[in-house]
């Protein structure tokens, strides 16, 4: 895909501010960073939001009206309407506050794209100043917050909101809740099999109070190193299924030779999933809670450099292929979240210039592939879904602003 040279700003860091606040915003009071924001600057960052794209950067075909369908997505929105639809939150003009959970988009809504002075808006009012929301006679507003777009087809991601885990330190799995037994001698379970688990001796798998928990059951604890660097940025933990604890583990006082003995009762639990069979030694954490499945895509504000996929999830190829889900090198703790869209380089060959007597080594030049959309962050990596190919990606590209 081509790059296309955006229009000046207003501001020369207008941009750049404006998605930092909003990066801001949309972390919220615990995960937010400390952005120093005077009342010229939040105004400057407001104007940005609102002020739209040049035309240029609509899509040939975008309509001045469209009424939104069940079934459509954000993402095939943002592609209907712009060349680059990482650019949606300026073409939709979202206040900061909602960042997170943008101007929410329902069937039935219908958007008007405005394309007065030279810049285009789109909204859900006539002459865009958005707001009102109009609605087709069969669409409840009451029940409007359920039927809400997805940034993507929501099947394409949500399991790989709860299932797969990174953890910065191999010792969370290895000290986590194991499987000891399975009922009947059993060795290899599957669902509907019961089995029994208990956790390290200063912290027993318990049973906590309301209803039954359920735990993800994982197996080893991969390694994922930077392609670059070859430094190990976190651990990936096989994903098996999941269980529900039925009981928790306790002990049990029995006389033997004349002898009281405690012993250990291991916890309880019944298999309600799995992905693959599961075994004395696999590891239990608990489900983390419901995500969200509506991002806003959009370019980091930051510069990323050094950007690399890392692997292919749940495959033992190293190729992508689209709506595949991949690990990159980049995390939280270099300005990553939900929704960031990055383009996807191939690193270019080094080559030997035949056609010259001195034989010159040559490097290509980086191609750009395709582009892919962050939705899952840990502290150093990150889960993302590869969106768009022109070629086949594969371990080791480079990933770079769109």
């Amino acid at each position: 895909m081509k790059n296309t040279r955006l229009s000046p700003r207003p501001h020369p860091n207008a941009l750049a501010l404006a998605a930092a606040l909003l990066a801001a915003a949309a972390a919220g009071p615990a995960g937010a960073q400390n952005y120093p924001i005077t009342p010229q600057q939040r105004a400057i960052a407001q104007q940005t939001a609102q002020q739209g794209v040049p035309l240029s950067e609509l899509a040939p075909n975008a309509p001045d009206e469209y009424t939104v369908r069940r079934g459509d997505t954000l993402w095939a929105i943002s592609r209907m309407y712009l060349r680059s639809p990482w650019r949606w939150p300026e073409l939709w003009g979202m206040n900061l506050s909602d960042i997170a959970n943008p101007h929410r988009i329902y069937p039935g809504q219908v958007l008007y794209l405005d394309k007065t002075g030279g810049r285009a808006r789109l909204s859900t009012r006539r002459g865009g100043s958005g707001g009102t929301v109009k609605l087709s006679p069969r669409t409840r507003y009451e029940s409007a917050s359920d039927l809400s777009l997805p940034t993507l087809n929501p099947s394409l991601i949500e399991p790989f909101l709860t299932e797969p885990e990174v953890v910065d330190d191999e010792s969370v799995l290895s000290r986590a809740p194991r499987i000891v037994a399975g009922n009947e001698d059993r060795v290899l379970l599957s669902r509907g099999d019961r089995a029994y688990a208990r956790g390290e001796p200063d912290a027993p798998l318990a049973m906590p109070p309301g209803p039954s928990q359920q735990l993800r059951v994982f197996r080893n604890a991969t390694p994922l190193k930077d392609p670059g660097t070859g430094e190990i940025l976190g651990y990936e933990g096989q994903y098996l299924g999941k269980v529900r604890l039925e009981r928790g583990e306790s002990t049990e006082t029995q006389m033997k030779d004349g002898k009281e003995l405690t012993a250990v009762v291991p916890a309880t639990v019944d298999v309600v999933s799995a992905r693959e069979e599961i075994r004395a030694g696999d590891r239990l954490l608990p489900e983390p809670p419901r995500q969200l499945v509506s991002y806003v895509p959009r370019a980091p504000a930051q510069t990323i450099e050094g950007g690399r996929i890392i692997s292919v999830y749940g495959n033992a190829v190293s190729y992508a292929s689209q709506n595949q889900v991949v690990a990159i090198n980049k995390g939280r703790n270099d300005g990553m979240e939900s929704g960031h869209v990055l383009a996807i380089l191939k690193n270019g060959e080094t080559i030997v210039d035949k056609t010259s007597g001195t034989r010159e080594t040559l490097k290509l030049p980086n191609e750009r592939i395709g582009l892919l959309m962050v939705f899952r962050t840990f502290s150093r990596v990150s889960y993302a879904l590869v969106l768009e190919i022109n070629d086949t990606p594969r371990a080791g590209d480079l990933l770079a602003n769109p």
